[in-house]
Protein backbone atom coordinates (compact mmCIF):
# COMPACT_ATOMS: atom_id res chain seq x y z
CA UNK A 1 0.00 0.00 0.00
CA UNK A 2 2.38 2.51 -1.72
CA UNK A 3 1.12 6.52 -0.91
CA UNK A 4 2.46 10.03 -1.74
CA UNK A 5 0.75 11.30 1.55
CA UNK A 6 -0.22 9.50 4.57
CA UNK A 7 -3.95 9.16 4.43
CA UNK A 8 -6.11 8.11 7.12
CA UNK A 9 -6.73 5.02 5.04
CA UNK A 10 -3.48 4.13 5.11
CA UNK A 11 -2.24 5.60 8.57
CA UNK A 12 -5.00 2.96 9.73
CA UNK A 13 -3.54 0.29 7.72
CA UNK A 14 -0.07 1.15 9.35
CA UNK A 15 -1.49 0.70 12.95
CA UNK A 16 -2.67 -2.80 12.51
CA UNK A 17 0.20 -4.09 10.82
CA UNK A 18 2.15 -2.44 13.49
CA UNK A 19 0.35 -4.25 16.27
CA UNK A 20 -0.07 -7.47 14.26
CA UNK A 21 3.92 -7.65 14.03
CA UNK A 22 4.23 -6.76 17.91
CA UNK A 23 1.80 -8.90 18.75
CA UNK A 24 3.61 -12.04 16.82
CA UNK A 25 7.17 -11.41 18.47
CA UNK A 26 5.68 -10.32 22.18
CA UNK A 27 6.78 -13.08 23.82
CA UNK A 28 10.30 -12.18 22.60
CA UNK A 29 10.27 -8.75 23.68
CA UNK A 30 8.92 -10.25 27.30
CA UNK A 31 12.10 -13.07 27.43
CA UNK A 32 14.35 -9.48 27.21
CA UNK A 33 14.32 -9.31 30.91
CA UNK A 34 17.81 -8.11 32.01
CA UNK A 35 16.86 -10.63 35.11
CA UNK A 36 16.42 -13.74 34.70
CA UNK A 37 13.21 -13.55 36.27
CA UNK A 38 9.89 -14.99 35.19
CA UNK A 39 8.58 -11.68 35.41
CA UNK A 40 9.28 -10.27 31.88
CA UNK A 41 6.04 -8.20 30.71
CA UNK A 42 7.30 -5.47 28.17
CA UNK A 43 5.88 -7.23 25.22
CA UNK A 44 2.79 -7.90 26.91
CA UNK A 45 2.44 -4.61 28.06
CA UNK A 46 3.33 -3.02 24.66
CA UNK A 47 0.93 -5.11 23.23
CA UNK A 48 -2.31 -4.30 25.03
CA UNK A 49 -1.88 -1.07 24.83
CA UNK A 50 -0.81 -1.18 21.12
CA UNK A 51 -3.94 -3.37 20.36
CA UNK A 52 -6.43 -1.78 22.65
CA UNK A 53 -5.74 1.19 20.22
CA UNK A 54 -6.55 -0.67 17.20
CA UNK A 55 -9.45 -2.21 19.21
CA UNK A 56 -10.41 1.80 19.67
CA UNK A 57 -9.94 2.38 15.82
CA UNK A 58 -12.12 -0.67 14.52
CA UNK A 59 -14.97 0.50 16.29
CA UNK A 60 -14.93 4.12 14.54
CA UNK A 61 -14.89 5.36 10.64
CA UNK A 62 -13.39 8.06 10.87
CA UNK A 63 -11.54 8.77 7.62
CA UNK A 64 -9.02 11.53 8.21
CA UNK A 65 -5.31 11.52 9.33
CA UNK A 66 -6.17 13.67 12.30
CA UNK A 67 -9.14 11.81 13.42
CA UNK A 68 -7.94 8.39 13.02
CA UNK A 69 -4.45 9.19 14.97
CA UNK A 70 -6.77 10.61 17.55
CA UNK A 71 -9.00 7.77 18.32
CA UNK A 72 -5.71 5.42 17.99
CA UNK A 73 -4.08 7.54 20.59
CA UNK A 74 -7.46 7.96 22.98
CA UNK A 75 -7.12 3.75 22.73
CA UNK A 76 -3.54 3.70 23.60
CA UNK A 77 -4.46 6.17 26.70
CA UNK A 78 -6.84 4.07 28.78
CA UNK A 79 -5.28 0.76 27.53
CA UNK A 80 -1.79 1.84 28.83
CA UNK A 81 -0.08 -0.75 30.84
CA UNK A 82 3.29 -0.73 32.70
CA UNK A 83 5.65 2.04 32.10
CA UNK A 84 6.68 0.77 28.46
CA UNK A 85 2.66 0.76 27.87
CA UNK A 86 2.55 4.53 29.15
CA UNK A 87 5.48 5.71 27.40
CA UNK A 88 4.12 4.06 24.20
CA UNK A 89 0.89 5.73 25.08
CA UNK A 90 2.59 8.86 25.29
CA UNK A 91 4.42 8.66 21.96
CA UNK A 92 1.48 8.15 19.82
CA UNK A 93 -0.58 10.72 21.23
CA UNK A 94 2.11 13.36 20.33
CA UNK A 95 2.00 11.85 16.92
CA UNK A 96 -1.99 12.61 16.76
CA UNK A 97 -0.62 16.07 18.64
CA UNK A 98 1.32 16.57 15.69
CA UNK A 99 -1.51 15.43 12.85
CA UNK A 100 -3.74 18.12 14.10
CA UNK A 101 -5.76 19.97 11.31
CA UNK A 102 -4.50 17.76 8.85
CA UNK A 103 -6.82 14.91 6.46
CA UNK A 104 -3.59 13.79 4.98
CA UNK A 105 0.20 14.21 5.66
CA UNK A 106 2.92 14.66 3.76
CA UNK A 107 6.53 13.28 4.33
CA UNK A 108 7.72 16.33 6.40
CA UNK A 109 4.24 16.55 8.69
CA UNK A 110 4.96 12.89 9.34
CA UNK A 111 8.27 13.45 10.50
CA UNK A 112 7.39 16.28 12.52
CA UNK A 113 4.51 14.26 14.03
CA UNK A 114 7.29 11.45 15.57
CA UNK A 115 9.51 14.28 16.98
CA UNK A 116 6.47 15.59 18.61
CA UNK A 117 5.59 12.41 20.12
CA UNK A 118 9.16 11.87 21.62
CA UNK A 119 8.93 15.24 22.77
CA UNK A 120 5.60 14.66 24.56
CA UNK A 121 7.09 11.14 25.95
CA UNK A 122 10.12 12.47 27.46
CA UNK A 123 8.24 15.24 29.38
CA UNK A 124 5.96 11.69 31.04
CA UNK A 125 9.08 10.25 32.16
CA UNK A 126 10.43 11.87 35.50
CA UNK A 127 13.97 11.12 34.61
CA UNK A 128 14.57 9.66 31.13
CA UNK A 129 17.34 6.77 31.17
CA UNK A 130 19.17 6.66 27.69
CA UNK A 131 19.57 3.25 26.34
CA UNK A 132 15.90 2.45 26.05
CA UNK A 133 12.98 3.19 24.05
CA UNK A 134 12.80 6.89 24.23
CA UNK A 135 16.48 6.73 23.19
CA UNK A 136 15.46 4.66 20.31
CA UNK A 137 12.27 6.33 19.51
CA UNK A 138 14.66 9.77 19.39
CA UNK A 139 16.97 8.65 17.62
CA UNK A 140 14.23 7.19 15.15
CA UNK A 141 12.41 11.02 14.95
CA UNK A 142 15.93 12.52 13.96
CA UNK A 143 16.31 10.31 11.15
CA UNK A 144 13.00 10.51 9.92
CA UNK A 145 13.33 14.00 9.80
CA UNK A 146 16.77 14.29 7.63
CA UNK A 147 14.39 12.23 5.46
CA UNK A 148 11.76 14.49 4.81
CA UNK A 149 12.51 15.37 2.02
CA UNK A 150 11.19 12.48 -0.32
CA UNK A 151 8.42 10.65 0.49
CA UNK A 152 6.28 9.13 3.16
CA UNK A 153 7.32 5.26 2.53
CA UNK A 154 11.43 7.06 2.50
CA UNK A 155 10.67 8.93 6.22
CA UNK A 156 9.10 5.30 7.34
CA UNK A 157 12.10 3.46 6.31
CA UNK A 158 14.64 6.28 7.56
CA UNK A 159 12.79 5.76 10.85
CA UNK A 160 13.07 1.58 10.71
CA UNK A 161 17.14 1.64 10.30
CA UNK A 162 17.58 4.45 13.02
CA UNK A 163 15.56 2.64 15.32
CA UNK A 164 17.36 -0.65 14.19
CA UNK A 165 20.79 1.27 14.79
CA UNK A 166 19.78 2.85 17.96
CA UNK A 167 18.62 -0.20 19.58
CA UNK A 168 21.81 -2.55 18.91
CA UNK A 169 23.75 0.13 20.85
CA UNK A 170 21.61 0.54 23.79
CA UNK A 171 24.12 -2.05 25.40
CA UNK A 172 26.66 0.34 25.53
CA UNK A 173 24.40 2.61 27.08
CA UNK A 174 23.20 0.62 29.45
CA UNK A 175 26.09 -1.74 30.95
CA UNK A 176 24.06 -4.28 32.50
CA UNK A 177 22.18 -4.90 28.89
CA UNK A 178 25.57 -5.83 27.68
CA UNK A 179 26.04 -7.93 31.03
CA UNK A 180 23.25 -10.05 30.66
CA UNK A 181 23.62 -10.06 26.59
CA UNK A 182 20.14 -8.73 25.49
CA UNK A 183 18.84 -5.47 23.81
CA UNK A 184 16.53 -3.40 25.78
CA UNK A 185 13.16 -4.12 25.65
CA UNK A 186 10.62 -1.56 25.17
CA UNK A 187 13.28 -0.91 22.17
CA UNK A 188 12.64 -4.20 20.63
CA UNK A 189 9.15 -3.32 20.82
CA UNK A 190 9.32 -0.58 19.20
CA UNK A 191 11.58 -1.26 16.31
CA UNK A 192 8.92 -4.45 15.75
CA UNK A 193 5.92 -1.81 15.46
CA UNK A 194 7.75 0.68 13.20
CA UNK A 195 8.63 -2.63 10.90
CA UNK A 196 5.11 -2.85 10.63
CA UNK A 197 4.34 0.63 9.88
CA UNK A 198 6.88 0.14 6.74
CA UNK A 199 5.56 -3.59 5.65
CA UNK A 200 1.73 -1.79 5.35
CA UNK A 201 3.55 0.68 2.92
CA UNK A 202 5.64 -1.84 1.32
CA UNK A 203 4.59 -5.24 1.39
CA UNK A 204 7.95 -6.43 -0.06
CA UNK A 205 10.01 -5.43 2.30
CA UNK A 206 11.16 -8.33 4.77
CA UNK A 207 13.46 -8.04 8.02
CA UNK A 208 16.21 -10.68 8.90
CA UNK A 209 15.77 -12.10 12.87
CA UNK A 210 17.90 -9.68 14.58
CA UNK A 211 16.77 -10.35 18.15
CA UNK A 212 19.32 -11.64 21.30
CA UNK A 213 18.71 -15.42 21.25
CA UNK A 214 16.64 -15.71 23.88
CA UNK A 215 13.58 -18.53 25.53
CA UNK A 216 10.22 -17.08 25.37
CA UNK A 217 8.64 -18.16 28.90
CA UNK A 218 5.28 -19.75 28.91
CA UNK A 219 4.96 -18.97 32.72
CA UNK A 220 4.58 -14.97 32.02
CA UNK A 221 1.90 -15.34 29.60
CA UNK A 222 -0.12 -18.34 31.37
CA UNK A 223 0.27 -16.21 34.81
CA UNK A 224 -1.28 -13.43 32.96
CA UNK A 225 -4.02 -14.82 31.21
CA UNK A 226 -4.91 -16.53 34.89
CA UNK A 227 -5.52 -13.42 36.62
CA UNK A 228 -7.18 -11.85 34.27
CA UNK A 229 -9.73 -14.52 34.49
CA UNK A 230 -10.06 -14.22 37.48
CA UNK A 231 -10.56 -10.79 38.29
CA UNK A 232 -14.13 -9.93 39.15
CA UNK A 233 -15.88 -8.27 41.72
CA UNK A 234 -15.61 -10.73 44.65
CA UNK A 235 -18.87 -9.98 46.90
CA UNK A 236 -22.37 -11.70 48.48
CA UNK A 237 -25.20 -11.67 45.84
CA UNK A 238 -27.14 -10.64 48.22
CA UNK A 239 -25.39 -7.41 48.19
CA UNK A 240 -25.90 -6.52 44.60
CA UNK A 241 -28.84 -4.33 44.42
CA UNK A 242 -27.61 -3.30 40.81
CA UNK A 243 -26.90 -6.36 38.95
CA UNK A 244 -25.61 -5.62 35.22
CA UNK A 245 -22.48 -4.18 34.53
CA UNK A 246 -23.78 -2.12 32.01
CA UNK A 247 -20.79 0.09 29.27
CA UNK A 248 -21.54 1.69 26.09
CA UNK A 249 -19.88 5.08 24.49
CA UNK A 250 -22.15 8.00 23.33
CA UNK A 251 -21.32 9.97 20.37
CA UNK A 252 -22.70 13.20 21.03
CA UNK A 253 -24.81 15.07 18.62
CA UNK A 254 -23.97 18.64 19.97
CA UNK A 255 -20.56 19.41 22.42
CA UNK A 256 -21.38 22.92 22.63
CA UNK A 257 -24.48 22.88 25.06
CA UNK A 258 -23.23 19.75 26.82
CA UNK A 259 -22.45 19.85 30.41
CA UNK A 260 -20.40 16.90 32.10
CA UNK A 261 -21.44 17.69 35.69
CA UNK A 262 -24.75 17.50 35.15
CA UNK A 263 -24.90 14.60 32.75
CA UNK A 264 -22.70 12.53 35.31
CA UNK A 265 -25.51 13.51 38.32
CA UNK A 266 -28.38 12.40 36.22
CA UNK A 267 -27.07 9.04 34.80
CA UNK A 268 -25.96 8.16 38.15
CA UNK A 269 -29.70 7.92 39.35
CA UNK A 270 -29.79 4.17 37.34
CA UNK A 271 -27.28 2.78 39.52
CA UNK A 272 -24.24 2.89 41.50
CA UNK A 273 -19.96 1.94 40.58
CA UNK A 274 -20.27 5.14 38.10
CA UNK A 275 -17.28 5.95 35.70
CA UNK A 276 -17.96 8.59 32.91
CA UNK A 277 -15.20 9.83 30.90
CA UNK A 278 -14.97 12.52 28.04
CA UNK A 279 -13.39 13.08 24.87
CA UNK A 280 -14.29 15.76 22.57
CA UNK A 281 -17.78 14.15 21.05
CA UNK A 282 -17.41 10.73 22.68
CA UNK A 283 -18.42 9.66 26.30
CA UNK A 284 -17.31 6.73 27.99
CA UNK A 285 -19.99 5.40 30.47
CA UNK A 286 -19.69 2.51 32.97
CA UNK A 287 -22.42 1.97 35.27
CA UNK A 288 -23.77 -0.96 37.92
CA UNK A 289 -27.76 -0.79 37.04
CA UNK A 290 -30.80 -2.87 37.67
CA UNK A 291 -32.72 -1.95 34.53
CA UNK A 292 -29.89 -1.16 32.03
CA UNK A 293 -31.98 -0.43 29.57
CA UNK A 294 -33.28 2.79 31.11
CA UNK A 295 -29.97 3.60 31.39
CA UNK A 296 -29.22 3.40 27.31
CA UNK A 297 -32.63 5.15 27.08
CA UNK A 298 -31.42 7.89 28.88
CA UNK A 299 -27.91 8.32 27.31
CA UNK A 300 -29.65 7.74 23.38
CA UNK A 301 -31.30 11.46 24.36
CA UNK A 302 -27.75 12.97 24.26
CA UNK A 303 -26.41 11.32 21.05
CA UNK A 304 -26.02 7.36 18.88
CA UNK A 305 -24.90 4.92 21.36
CA UNK A 306 -21.41 2.09 20.57
CA UNK A 307 -19.68 -0.52 21.95
CA UNK A 308 -22.44 -1.54 24.14
CA UNK A 309 -21.88 -4.03 26.45
CA UNK A 310 -23.72 -5.35 29.58
CA UNK A 311 -23.15 -8.53 32.00
CA UNK A 312 -24.54 -10.40 34.26
CA UNK A 313 -22.91 -9.82 37.37
CA UNK A 314 -24.40 -11.99 39.72
CA UNK A 315 -23.99 -15.22 37.18
CA UNK A 316 -20.51 -13.63 36.94
CA UNK A 317 -20.34 -14.07 40.68
CA UNK A 318 -21.54 -17.96 40.76
CA UNK A 319 -19.34 -18.59 37.79
CA UNK A 320 -15.92 -17.20 40.41
CA UNK A 321 -17.18 -19.47 43.30
CA UNK A 322 -17.64 -22.29 41.23
CA UNK A 323 -14.12 -22.14 40.07
CA UNK A 324 -12.73 -20.95 43.13
CA UNK A 325 -14.04 -24.40 44.48
CA UNK A 326 -12.49 -26.46 41.72
CA UNK A 327 -9.00 -24.65 42.79
CA UNK A 328 -9.82 -25.57 46.00
CA UNK A 329 -10.26 -29.26 45.37
CA UNK A 330 -7.63 -29.28 42.62
CA UNK A 331 -4.26 -27.32 42.87
CA UNK A 332 -2.68 -28.18 39.63
CA UNK A 333 0.19 -25.65 37.63
CA UNK A 334 -1.39 -23.45 35.85
CA UNK A 335 -1.33 -24.13 31.93
CA UNK A 336 0.99 -22.56 29.06
CA UNK A 337 -1.28 -19.64 27.12
CA UNK A 338 -0.32 -18.04 24.20
CA UNK A 339 0.27 -14.90 23.92
CA UNK A 340 -2.33 -14.52 21.18
CA UNK A 341 -4.88 -15.96 23.87
CA UNK A 342 -3.22 -12.70 26.37
CA UNK A 343 -3.94 -9.80 23.61
CA UNK A 344 -7.25 -11.42 23.60
CA UNK A 345 -9.07 -9.54 26.43
CA UNK A 346 -8.70 -6.05 24.86
CA UNK A 347 -10.92 -6.94 22.43
CA UNK A 348 -13.46 -4.92 24.07
CA UNK A 349 -12.21 -1.18 24.66
CA UNK A 350 -14.01 -0.91 27.96
CA UNK A 351 -12.34 -3.69 30.08
CA UNK A 352 -14.36 -5.27 32.76
CA UNK A 353 -13.66 -3.75 36.36
CA UNK A 354 -10.65 -6.03 37.88
CA UNK A 355 -10.63 -4.42 41.57
CA UNK A 356 -12.61 -5.39 44.40
CA UNK A 357 -14.20 -2.65 46.65
CA UNK A 358 -14.72 -3.06 50.34
CA UNK A 359 -16.86 0.08 51.31
CA UNK A 360 -16.77 -0.92 55.00
CA UNK A 361 -12.97 -0.20 54.59
CA UNK A 362 -13.32 3.66 52.88
CA UNK A 363 -14.01 6.70 54.54
CA UNK A 364 -15.58 9.74 52.40
CA UNK A 365 -12.79 11.67 53.01
CA UNK A 366 -9.77 9.26 51.60
CA UNK A 367 -10.23 6.17 49.10
CA UNK A 368 -7.69 3.73 49.49
CA UNK A 369 -6.51 1.54 46.43
CA UNK A 370 -3.65 -0.86 46.42
CA UNK A 371 -2.31 -3.55 43.17
CA UNK A 372 -1.62 -6.51 45.02
CA UNK A 373 -1.61 -10.21 44.15
CA UNK A 374 -2.04 -13.70 46.82
CA UNK A 375 -5.21 -13.61 49.28
CA UNK A 376 -3.09 -13.47 52.66
CA UNK A 377 -1.10 -9.81 50.85
CA UNK A 378 -4.83 -8.87 49.90
CA UNK A 379 -6.40 -9.33 53.73
CA UNK A 380 -3.17 -7.55 55.04
CA UNK A 381 -4.08 -4.53 53.14
CA UNK A 382 -7.69 -4.76 53.60
CA UNK A 383 -7.08 -5.10 57.18
CA UNK A 384 -4.60 -2.18 57.14
CA UNK A 385 -7.65 0.00 55.92
CA UNK A 386 -7.12 -0.21 51.85
CA UNK A 387 -10.82 -0.15 50.50
CA UNK A 388 -9.84 -1.30 47.15
CA UNK A 389 -7.69 -3.52 45.71
CA UNK A 390 -6.75 -3.94 42.03
CA UNK A 391 -5.34 -7.59 41.77
CA UNK A 392 -2.15 -7.30 39.95
CA UNK A 393 1.73 -6.94 40.02
CA UNK A 394 4.48 -8.16 37.95
CA UNK A 395 3.33 -9.46 35.01
CA UNK A 396 0.03 -8.27 35.68
CA UNK A 397 0.18 -4.63 35.65
CA UNK A 398 -3.26 -2.72 35.50
CA UNK A 399 -3.94 -0.33 32.78
CA UNK A 400 -4.92 3.53 33.05
CA UNK A 401 -8.45 3.07 32.35
CA UNK A 402 -8.54 0.23 35.19
CA UNK A 403 -7.29 2.58 37.85
CA UNK A 404 -9.22 5.37 36.67
CA UNK A 405 -12.50 2.80 36.75
CA UNK A 406 -11.19 1.92 40.54
CA UNK A 407 -10.59 6.07 41.47
CA UNK A 408 -14.36 6.89 40.57
CA UNK A 409 -15.70 3.73 42.14
CA UNK A 410 -14.53 4.96 45.49
CA UNK A 411 -17.05 7.45 45.91
CA UNK A 412 -14.32 9.69 48.08
CA UNK A 413 -13.31 13.03 48.05
CA UNK A 414 -9.34 12.29 47.93
CA UNK A 415 -7.58 8.99 46.52
CA UNK A 416 -4.33 7.82 48.06
CA UNK A 417 -3.08 4.92 44.98
CA UNK A 418 -0.38 2.80 46.25
CA UNK A 419 1.13 0.98 43.21
CA UNK A 420 3.37 -1.72 44.52
CA UNK A 421 5.46 -2.11 41.81
CA UNK A 422 7.72 0.18 39.85
CA UNK A 423 6.17 -0.78 36.60
CA UNK A 424 2.56 0.34 37.63
CA UNK A 425 3.31 4.00 38.64
CA UNK A 426 3.44 5.59 35.50
CA UNK A 427 -0.09 4.41 34.79
CA UNK A 428 -1.56 5.06 38.01
CA UNK A 429 0.04 8.55 37.65
CA UNK A 430 -1.57 8.80 34.34
CA UNK A 431 -4.67 7.75 35.73
CA UNK A 432 -4.67 10.46 38.08
CA UNK A 433 -4.40 13.21 35.39
CA UNK A 434 -7.64 12.24 33.96
CA UNK A 435 -10.33 12.34 36.95
CA UNK A 436 -11.32 15.29 38.64
CA UNK A 437 -10.52 13.75 42.15
CA UNK A 438 -7.85 14.89 43.99
CA UNK A 439 -5.34 12.02 43.76
CA UNK A 440 -1.84 10.98 45.36
CA UNK A 441 0.25 8.16 44.25
CA UNK A 442 2.71 6.64 46.82
CA UNK A 443 6.33 5.72 45.03
CA UNK A 444 5.66 2.19 46.54
CA UNK A 445 8.08 -0.36 44.37
CA UNK A 446 7.06 -3.74 46.45
CA UNK A 447 4.34 -4.75 49.03
CA UNK A 448 6.71 -4.38 52.04
CA UNK A 449 6.57 -0.58 51.08
CA UNK A 450 3.01 -0.33 50.31
CA UNK A 451 2.00 -1.82 53.53
CA UNK A 452 4.83 0.50 55.34
CA UNK A 453 3.02 3.56 53.42
CA UNK A 454 -0.09 2.74 55.34
CA UNK A 455 1.45 2.27 59.18
CA UNK A 456 2.09 5.99 58.12
CA UNK A 457 -1.53 7.16 56.85
CA UNK A 458 -3.89 9.47 58.85
CA UNK A 459 -7.39 9.44 58.30
CA UNK A 460 -7.29 13.19 59.55
CA UNK A 461 -4.57 14.68 58.02
CA UNK A 462 -4.95 16.37 55.04
CA UNK A 463 -3.78 14.91 51.38
CA UNK A 464 -1.01 16.79 50.89
CA UNK A 465 0.35 15.50 54.57
CA UNK A 466 -0.41 12.08 53.71
CA UNK A 467 1.58 12.00 50.44
CA UNK A 468 4.61 13.41 52.10
CA UNK A 469 4.69 11.10 55.08
CA UNK A 470 3.46 8.07 53.39
CA UNK A 471 6.58 8.42 50.73
CA UNK A 472 9.04 8.79 53.85
CA UNK A 473 7.74 5.44 55.09
CA UNK A 474 8.16 3.90 51.86
CA UNK A 475 11.94 4.87 52.16
CA UNK A 476 12.24 3.08 55.75
CA UNK A 477 12.11 -0.57 55.11
CA UNK A 478 14.18 -2.94 52.69
CA UNK A 479 12.73 -5.57 50.26
CA UNK A 480 14.03 -9.17 49.68
CA UNK A 481 12.64 -11.56 47.02
CA UNK A 482 13.09 -15.17 46.63
CA UNK A 483 12.58 -15.96 42.82
CA UNK A 484 13.44 -18.23 40.36
CA UNK A 485 15.69 -18.18 37.30
CA UNK A 486 13.86 -18.81 33.44
CA UNK A 487 17.59 -19.02 32.15
CA UNK A 488 21.17 -19.04 32.83
CA UNK A 489 22.92 -15.76 33.02
CA UNK A 490 25.70 -14.05 35.26
CA UNK A 491 25.16 -10.82 36.99
CA UNK A 492 26.80 -9.51 39.92
CA UNK A 493 29.52 -11.71 39.35
CA UNK A 494 27.30 -14.38 40.94
CA UNK A 495 26.54 -17.58 38.39
CA UNK A 496 22.67 -18.57 38.25
CA UNK A 497 21.89 -21.43 36.45
CA UNK A 498 17.89 -22.31 34.72
CA UNK A 499 15.71 -23.19 37.52
CA UNK A 500 18.20 -21.70 40.09
CA UNK A 501 16.65 -19.98 42.61
CA UNK A 502 17.65 -16.30 43.21
CA UNK A 503 17.73 -13.74 45.86
CA UNK A 504 17.08 -9.87 45.37
CA UNK A 505 17.15 -6.92 47.73
CA UNK A 506 15.98 -3.59 46.65
CA UNK A 507 16.87 -4.56 42.91
CA UNK A 508 19.70 -6.38 43.19
CA UNK A 509 20.89 -10.36 42.50
CA UNK A 510 22.35 -10.85 46.07
CA UNK A 511 22.34 -15.17 46.36
CA UNK A 512 21.05 -17.66 44.20
CA UNK A 513 21.12 -21.70 44.41
CA UNK A 514 18.67 -24.99 44.08
CA UNK A 515 16.90 -25.01 47.31
CA UNK A 516 14.83 -21.80 47.81
CA UNK A 517 15.59 -22.24 51.53
CA UNK A 518 18.84 -21.74 51.61
CA UNK A 519 18.48 -18.65 48.87
CA UNK A 520 15.94 -17.28 51.52
CA UNK A 521 18.41 -17.62 54.48
CA UNK A 522 21.18 -15.97 52.34
CA UNK A 523 19.22 -13.26 51.22
CA UNK A 524 18.10 -12.20 54.92
CA UNK A 525 21.19 -12.36 56.46
CA UNK A 526 22.37 -9.90 53.16
CA UNK A 527 19.61 -7.69 54.66
CA UNK A 528 19.38 -7.53 58.23
CA UNK A 529 21.64 -4.93 59.75
CA UNK A 530 22.61 -4.18 63.68
CA UNK A 531 20.17 -1.24 64.26
CA UNK A 532 17.17 -3.20 62.51
CA UNK A 533 14.37 -4.18 64.58
CA UNK A 534 11.70 -6.18 62.64
CA UNK A 535 11.90 -8.95 59.68
CA UNK A 536 8.44 -9.52 58.04
CA UNK A 537 8.23 -12.56 55.81
CA UNK A 538 5.33 -13.57 53.25
CA UNK A 539 5.37 -16.81 51.73
CA UNK A 540 3.83 -17.63 48.59
CA UNK A 541 1.93 -20.27 47.46
CA UNK A 542 5.11 -23.17 46.78
CA UNK A 543 5.90 -23.62 50.35
CA UNK A 544 5.07 -26.70 51.68
CA UNK A 545 4.38 -26.85 55.23
CA UNK A 546 6.84 -28.67 57.17
CA UNK A 547 10.05 -27.08 55.44
CA UNK A 548 8.90 -23.86 56.03
CA UNK A 549 7.85 -24.65 59.76
CA UNK A 550 11.86 -25.38 59.82
CA UNK A 551 13.06 -22.61 57.97
CA UNK A 552 10.89 -20.54 60.05
CA UNK A 553 12.25 -21.79 63.68
CA UNK A 554 15.58 -21.43 61.97
CA UNK A 555 14.95 -17.92 61.43
CA UNK A 556 13.57 -17.16 64.60
CA UNK A 557 17.14 -18.39 66.25
CA UNK A 558 19.16 -16.62 64.27
CA UNK A 559 17.49 -13.69 65.20
CA UNK A 560 16.48 -14.16 68.39
CA UNK A 561 17.32 -10.20 68.79
CA UNK A 562 14.91 -9.37 66.17
CA UNK A 563 11.24 -9.35 66.39
CA UNK A 564 10.08 -11.88 63.58
CA UNK A 565 7.01 -12.80 61.72
CA UNK A 566 5.72 -15.04 58.80
CA UNK A 567 2.51 -14.51 57.34
CA UNK A 568 0.96 -16.42 54.13
CA UNK A 569 0.84 -14.18 51.12
CA UNK A 570 -0.27 -16.61 48.44
CA UNK A 571 1.90 -14.52 45.94
CA UNK A 572 2.50 -16.09 42.50
CA UNK A 573 6.40 -16.28 41.14
CA UNK A 574 7.96 -15.35 44.68
CA UNK A 575 8.58 -17.70 47.17
CA UNK A 576 9.43 -15.28 49.63
CA UNK A 577 8.62 -11.54 49.82
CA UNK A 578 10.92 -9.98 52.90
CA UNK A 579 10.87 -6.94 54.57
CA UNK A 580 13.58 -5.63 56.81
CA UNK A 581 13.22 -2.53 58.93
Amino acid sequence: MKSSTLTGQVLRHMYKVGAARLTQHAQQVDALNVFPVPDGDTGTNMNLTFTSGVAELEKSAEQTAEKVASVFSRGLLMGARGNSGVILSQLFRGFAKGLTGLGEADARQVADAFQQGVDMAYKAVMKPVEGTILTVAREAAAAARKAARGTVEEVIEALVVAAQRALDHTPNQLPVLKEVGVVDSGGQGLVYIYEGFLQALNEDVSFEKRVVDSKPQAPTAAIFGEAHEEMHHVINPADIVYGYCTEFMVHLRETNGFRMEAFRERISQYGDSLLVVADDDLIKVHIHAEEPGDVLSFAHKYGTLDRIKIENMRLQHEAVLRRQEAKQQTVSPVPAVPIEAASAVVEDVVPPLDFVVEPQKASERYGMIAVASGAGITEIFRSLGVGTIIEGGQTMNPSTEQFVQAIEASGASNVIILPNNKNIIMAAKQAAELVDIPVAVIPAVSVPQGMSAMLAFAPEAELVHNEASMTEAVGLVKTGLVTYAVRDTKLNEIEIKEGDFIGIQDGEIVAAGSDMYTVATDLVACMVEKDDELITVLYGADSTEAKLDEWEKRIRETYSSYEVEVHEGGQPLYAFIIAVE
